[in-house]
């Protein structure tokens, strides 16, 4: 029984496939219709029209047992058993798929919504929690091995390939400026190929080399209980292998896509009806976030799964010759035989975030969880996996680095690309070449026909792309719909500035002609009066009469005072002010002989004031005279004196200086006869007579 065991187990870590397929090339834009396989929720808004995919593959080498150094395994001479380093626990592990992804297509029906229809064939396996050291000493032999006593406790085994047709459908939940929501949901056809699996509960190994049965020397006691199924068609040779019939399932994968896109104004162009459009070729989100749930569902095949008590003592050559399992109801009692239990597909949970550092450069944090649990009978499942993806991604051409932590087989290194239709790639190709004893390998490639959305046309380069251009020959703002702006009226103001688009204008006056409203000549702009009309040399405002005498403030010496044309608009002194004025002067009394001005004069000084105020712009000449008495210098001396005290009177009580001019006649001017006294009187006189100009 040794060998066919080593050869099988050997056998599933060689060809054994990683349940996450396709590792780096999942998470590129670019990968089509195989991103249906993480989240069916990818292929809408997508960069394709569509894709169709000829054929893929992808295998993964993993366990936690042995450690290969693949430089030397490539060798000729290298032996697995021999020359790998192994690594025993009480509880080692095999787990993996086989995933080819037939013919199959991706369509965008529209910007909202697309659909994928796929083929493909899988196959997994899960051998858990089997005792390191039994399969030591199965390797080694009973007879080259001392004796041992393994408590295998509790393993499990299963092996299930299936063919699934799948359609996918998404569509767009939400595009809400900077955010975005896209879901979908694939329903699957599952047609069984085959499945079995095992179980051992509470079960025990124990070898004696020295112990003697029948004559035989050494003996191998077993305990416990073991159970195994298959499927019918699994009975025969597998030469004579035969799809089962009526061994079929329905399958489902359910998954949404958040995109947040702190750019969207820079990707959304609107035309003149308000309908908006984003570029479908490039991508236009910041973060993306995804989550989904995968292979919800199972198969049922028609089978038998037999128990047996594993309680018995047999001699060594016994228990080493036991090369099927049907002979195992010779040695060990059967406890009962049930229906097959059925195939669980292993459901699993994939959350990841891609990052676009810019729109070639990208980081993609993936985490894929199991939850069909490794200690049930018969239930498929994945490893649990982290991975860090740095790529480089463009439209023909992507390249991808992950790095990954993976459940049983540990650290992972990779690369891979995809140019035009071709992608080719391993999550563990890096880690391969640099480690001395690593734990898993994997390997995909493919071929498609990729036909990507098309680059959106702007014919004028005006930075309005023609779907939403309404001038898509003519070079125009954005806000114009991609038009340029007229200018109707030729002014230089373009109508979407223009207040009077229909008619010339100044570009000052937003567009407009500037108008003359009071109609004199001067525009408004530099009128300051543009309700009344002026004269141009006084702003447009006509020139005021402030005093209402006829005469214009500009033209009027005495803006303030009526007076007459005449006289430049100031008041005319008359003959009678002029006389009025002398008869006040007349009054004015000195003392004897001095030029002293005697107090009970004040009042008549102070109505000459007033009179003098009437006439601001007179100018007046005050004259003294003297009779014939006395020496005429002293008179004239006198009357020098006497003129100019009652002109310094009049100038301190604020009459201007130089309205004033003061003369004395002495006696030369007599209005009377100097031979009377009364005559001589008249002829003593003070007079303010107007100057004539």
């Amino acid at each position: 029984m040794k060998k066919p065991i080593i050869t099988i187990v050997l056998l599933l870590c060689i060809v054994s496939v990683k349940a996450q397929s396709y590792i780096g090339f999942l998470t590129d834009n670019y990968s089509g219709v195989h991103s249906v396989i993480g989240n069916p929720a990818n292929i809408v808004d997508s960069r394709f029209k569509t894709d169709i995919n000829l054929a893929g593959a992808s295998a993964f080498v993993g366990n936690d047992y042995y450690g290969v150094n693949f430089s030397d395994a490539i060798g000729d001479d290298y032996d697995i058993e021999d020359d790998a380093k192994t690594f025993p626990e009480e509880k080692n592990n095999v787990l993996g798929n086989v995933d080819i992804l037939g013919p199959s297509f991706m369509f965008n029906i529209n910007e909202k919504n697309a659909i994928a229809v796929f083929s493909r064939a899988r196959v997994f396996y899960n051998i858990s929690e089997i005792n390191g050291q039994t399969f030591e000493s199965l390797a080694d032999g009973f007879d080259d091995t001392s004796s041992f006593n393994v408590n295998e406790g509790d393993a499990f085994f299963n092996a299930h390939a299936w063919a699934e047709i799948g359609v996918s459908y998404a569509r767009v939940l939400m595009n809400k400026e900077q955010h975005f929501l896209k879901g979908g949901i694939t329903l699957k056809y599952l047609q069984g190929l085959g499945n079995a699996y095992g179980a051992g509960t509470d079960v025990s190994i124990d070898y004696d080399e020295d112990a003697i049965i029948g004559g035989v020397i050494g003996s191998v006691t077993t305990t416990g209980e073991v159970a195994y199924g298959y499927s019918e068609n699994l009975e025969d040779d597998a030469d004579d292998f035969e799809v089962v019939n009526g061994a079929t399932g329905i399958g489902f994968d359910l998954g949404f896509v958040y995109e947040w896109r702190p750019d969207h104004k820079n990707y959304t162009s609107t035309d003149s009806k308000g309908n908006s459009y984003m570029p479908k070729d490039i991508n236009k989100y910041k973060l993306k976030f995804g989550l989904s749930l995968t292979d919800m569902g199972s198969i049922s095949y028609d089978g038998v799964e037999e128990r047996y008590n594993f309680n018995n003592v047999l001699d060594e050559n016994t228990f080493e010759n036991i090369d099927d399992l049907d002979e195992l109801e010779n040695f060990y009692t059967l406890l009962e035989a049930t229906e097959a239990e059925k195939a669980v597909l292993p459901t699993a949970l994939h959350a990841n975030v891609d990052w676009n550092i810019n729109q070639k450069f990208y980081v993609n944090l993936n985490t894929d969880f199991s939850l069909t649990a490794k200690d049930k009978i018969n239930r498929s499942r994945i490893a649990n996996t982290v991975s860090l993806t740095p790529r480089f991604e463009s439209k023909w051409f992507s390249f991808y680095s992950p790095i990954s932590v993976i459940q049983h087989s540990g650290f992972h290194w990779g690369a891979g690309f995809r140019a035009g239709p071709l992608y080719v790639g391993s999550g563990s190709i890096v880690s391969l070449l640099i480690g001395d004893e690593s734990k898993g390998a994997d390997v995909y490639a493919g071929l498609k026909i990729p036909v990507y959305q098309s680059r959106p046309k702007d014919k004028d380069g005006d930075g309005v792309l023609d779907k939403v251009d309404e001038c898509p020959d003519t070079k125009g703002p954005e806000e114009n719909f991609g038009c340029p702006w007229p200018d109707t009226d030729g002014d230089t103001v373009l109508d979407k500035d223009d207040q009077c688009p229909e008619e010339a204008g100044e570009v000052g006056n937003n567009g407009c002609p500037w108008p003359d409203t009071d109609g004199d000549g001067l525009l408004d702009k530099d009128d300051s009066c543009p309700q009344i009309a002026g004269p141009a040399e006084n702003q447009g405002c006509p020139w005021p009469d402030t005093d209402s005498d006829g005469v214009l403030d500009k033209d009027d010496n005495c803006p303030d005072v009526p007076g007459t044309v005449a006289n430049n608009g100031c008041p005319e002194v008359t003959e009678e002010v002029q006389k009025t004025l002398n008869e006040y002067a007349k009054t004015i009394l000195f003392d004897s002989g001095k030029s002293s001005i005697k107090a009970e004069s004040n009042q008549v000084l102070r109505d000459i004031i007033n009179i003098l105020n009437e006439y601001p712009t007179a100018k007046f000449t005050v004259e003294g005279h003297t009779d014939s008495a006395g020496s005429n210098k002293l008179n004239q001396r006198l009357s020098d004196s006497r003129a100019n005290s009652v002109k310094n009177y009049l100038v301190e009580n604020g009459i201007d200086q130089f309205r004033l001019s003061a003369v004395g006649f002495g006696e030369d001017r007599p209005i009377a006869t100097n031979k009377t006294r009364a005559g001589r009187a008249k002829n003593r006189r003070v007079e303010i007579n107007l100057v004539k100009e």
